[in-house]
């Protein structure tokens, strides 16, 4: 599968996975994150279920605050 990640070319074995599982393969482990994937907002309790698919753009986004 080939995915769009972040603008960068990503290449992976699986036909398809979760959200879950695409942020433990590429060890996104920061606690605020914001996903989208083909410009679609995913709420967090959909990260288990909702699937990345070939050709997909999917942006993963850390909150930070500060000042």
């Amino acid at each position: 599968m080939k995915i769009l990640l972040n603008n960068i070319p990503e290449s992976f074995t699986e036909d398809k996975f979760t959200i879950t599982e695409l942020l433990k393969v590429k060890n996104f482990t920061f606690k605020m994150l914001i996903v989208k994937i083909n410009g679609k907002l995913v709420k967090k309790t959909e990260y288990d279920t909702v699937k990345v698919n070939d050709g997909d753009d999917v942006m993963v986004l850390h909150l930070i605050s500060g000042g």
